[in-house]
């Protein structure tokens, strides 16, 4: 009995069982009437899909945020959105660290699991270190906002959206107070607040460990060469996807959503808009007035995400990179798949494509609930449910619309997204069950092509 309770817990079902928990607590809190403007408290399905979205760092809403919620609701979603995006078992690692209690080999392996670590060497001091990095990028984005919202606002009104939005973009989260579903759109030429919201929104993408890494190099006054194989690769494909998505956007919209602005305010819509379907989902540009090509290029950028470790969704970068290169690699006729001068394991092509089938299944059926539940159009659904499995919170104006089936298929979206990848990976990083005895199979060949 014992073997098969140990055999049951396993780190990435607690890890996915602590945010099933600390959602049904948001959703509880959320059902207050102290929570809502009218005094009513959320309805039960609303306020589940509000704190699902906050603990799954997304973004998409059911009801708008700054019109909808009192502070006392607005603290709740800000506090589900920071432990959503550290993670309970970082979170809560943390304060037993505060308190002076030791961190037990279990909670190393929660912590590796929550933090997508390949070791468990330092994991509690890369833990204590992603913590005060988070408290740290947070409260830099918080001072630079302030500088732009204290004067239009007031000093408390200022300084709590600058510490709300701060928070929400670091997170990847899409949350945000302006009201009426706008976004950042009333500051779409601001160049201060656009470029901070942006830089966090990056940071947040990048991963902790290639944080880190990034903080020793300036430390220590390393070259580009020291960093890890990793962290040049999320490095470069994250740079690229942004230079490519902002040349894209400002192809296809130069003459449409962005005729009416200058040249340099051309560039910074398009550059926003790059970097937000990375994960954050705020957005700058009204998406409706955007062309299709457009929105195939963001959905495309939502789909591919962030990268590993970091508060942001999507198949990652690192994987999409790794097909890239296994292409490549079969156009070349190689057998060796090599980035920098290393050669990739092929364990590794498997991993990846596994995670992008399951990926693209699971927003295929997403989909497909959506066009039928929601007798929407397929460009619109398709949107909608790569927007929720990537956590991203981007939206046509489905989201608020959706019948009590969409919120549910939506919600399950979002869950799968935060959890689903990284619970497959760590079961595909496994060794081979016992059953198989060691035995190798005669080879046998299929046509492809």
């Amino acid at each position: 009995m014992g073997t098969l309770k140990k055999n049951l817990i396993t780190p990435s079902r607690t890890l996915a069982f602590s945010f099933i928990v600390l959602i049904f607590i948001g959703s509880l809190l959320l059902t207050l009437p102290q929570t809502t403007v009218d005094g009513k408290g959320l309805r039960l399905l609303d306020a589940m899909f509000t704190a699902t979205s906050a603990v799954c760092i997304t973004g998409l809403v059911v009801v708008d945020t700054g019109t909808t919620f009192t502070g006392l609701g607005q603290l709740i979603i800000l506090t589900l959105i920071q432990i959503g995006g550290l993670g309970v078992m970082t979170f809560t690692t943390f304060i037993a660290i505060l308190l002076g209690k030791k961190v037990s080999y279990r909670e190393r392996m929660y912590l590796q699991e929550a933090l997508n670590s390949d070791s468990l060497q330092g994991i509690v001091k890369l833990a204590r270190a992603v913590l005060i990095v988070t408290i740290l990028i947070e409260t830099v984005g918080t001072l630079i906002l302030s500088v732009r919202f204290v004067p239009e606002m007031g000093w408390e009104k200022g300084l709590y959206y600058s510490v709300f939005h701060s928070i929400s973009a670091f997170n990847n989260a899409g949350f945000d107070l302006f009201g009426n579903f706008s976004s950042l759109t009333g500051h779409v030429d601001d160049g201060m607040i656009n470029l901070t919201m942006a830089g966090l929104i990056f940071l947040g993408g990048l991963g902790f460990a290639v944080l880190m890494e990034i903080y020793t190099l300036a430390r220590e006054r390393k070259s580009w060469r020291s960093l890890s194989l990793h962290a040049k690769c999320v490095l470069l494909m994250s740079g690229a996807l942004i230079v490519g998505g902002t040349g894209l956007i400002f192809l296809f919209e130069n003459g449409n959503a962005l005729a009416s602005f200058d040249w340099g305010n051309k560039w910074l819509a398009a550059f926003f808009q790059s970097v937000a379907p990375r994960s954050a989902g705020l957005n700058s540009l009204n998406l409706s007035e955007l062309y299709p090509a457009t929105l195939l290029v963001i959905i495309v950028l939502m789909y591919i995400g962030a990268s590993p470790g970091s508060t942001g969704g999507g198949i990652k970068t690192t994987v999409f990179a790794t097909l890239i290169l296994s292409v490549v690699s079969t156009f070349k006729r190689s057998e060796e798949i090599n980035f920098m001068g290393r050669c990739l394991p092929r364990s590794l092509i498997k991993k990846s494509i596994a995670l992008v089938f399951v990926s693209s299944i699971l927003i295929l059926i997403v989909t497909i609930i959506l066009l039928f539940s929601e007798k929407t159009d397929l460009l619109t659904a398709l949107f909608e449910a790569t927007s929720a499995f990537s956590t991203v919170g981007l939206s046509l104006g489905l989201t608020p619309a959706l019948s009590d089936v969409g919120k549910i298929t939506v919600m399950l979206a979002m869950f799968a997204g935060r959890v689903g990848p990284l619970t497959l990976v760590f079961a595909l990083t496994q060794d081979q069950l016992n059953g198989s005895g060691g035995i190798r199979y005669p080879e046998g060949k299929i046509m492809i092509g």
